[in-house]
């Protein structure tokens, strides 16, 4: 699940997403209401922590834009600001969710899986696909009692592929969702992590395949399968 931070307390933003990233999170940080702004309209992004405070462009601000132009991402507000009308304020502006600084570590995660949960690209922490069991909580992927472990890229990257049978995902969206919006990760960065993946899916002797559809992009299917 990749999340975006938009906090202009740069010690604060890199905390958070340090906290975030160890439990296997993949997390950019902007510190700019502006560019929070084209950062969430990216459309690559499942969670945004979303501070009030910020330049250029307030969280209520930005808030209130993309809400108005149709974009549905989950938004977490994170703010000094404990008032209840502040509160009020921001989820009738469509926040789904809204924690005060000071925060507990362990209330943050919470709320986040909790937010991940509502969010509907961000599925059950078990899926399957052919003879593979997915667990996209501890990036697992098991087979017949054989298992093996996947990196953070490796795993956010089939959990892209398990979209659906024969979906072909383009090599630019999966640069962008695995390395983020101003990445310089290019289509050789995919064919490294789409090598590494053909190999765990090899050792676990899965009929699961990896198909490369010139040009285009890849797609899963299921070896035998019509």
């Amino acid at each position: 699940m990749r999340i975006l931070i938009v906090e202009d307390e740069r010690h604060l933003a890199e905390a958070i997403a340090h906290i975030l990233k160890d439990n296997k999170y993949t997390v950019d940080t902007v510190h700019d209401g502006e560019d929070g702004y084209h950062y969430i309209m990216s459309n690559i992004y499942d969670i945004v922590i979303l501070d009030v405070m910020l330049p250029h462009m307030n969280g209520f601000e930005i808030l209130k834009r993309i809400r108005s132009e149709g974009n549905n991402v989950v938004i977490l507000m994170l703010t000094a600001r404990a008032e209840i009308e502040d509160k009020v304020i921001g989820l009738n502006l469509g926040a789904d969710d809204y924690l005060p600084k000071p925060f507990n570590t362990k209330e943050l995660l919470a709320r986040i899986k909790a937010l991940g949960r509502r969010n509907k690209s961000y599925e059950t922490e078990i899926k399957e696909f052919g003879d593979l069991v997915f667990n996209n909580s501890s990036y697992q992927i098991h087979k017949n009692g054989k298992s093996v472990d996947l990196t953070n890229l490796e795993g956010q990257l089939l959990e892209l592929l398990m979209s659906g049978k024969d979906i072909i995902i383009p090599k630019e969206s999966i640069i962008v969702k695995l390395w983020g919006y101003d990445s310089d990760a290019d289509d050789n960065n995919v064919e490294v992590y789409i090598s590494f993946l053909r190999k765990k899916l090899k050792y676990l002797e899965s009929r699961v395949i990896i198909k490369n559809t010139r040009n285009v992009g890849y797609s899963l299917g299921v070896i035998g399968d019509v």
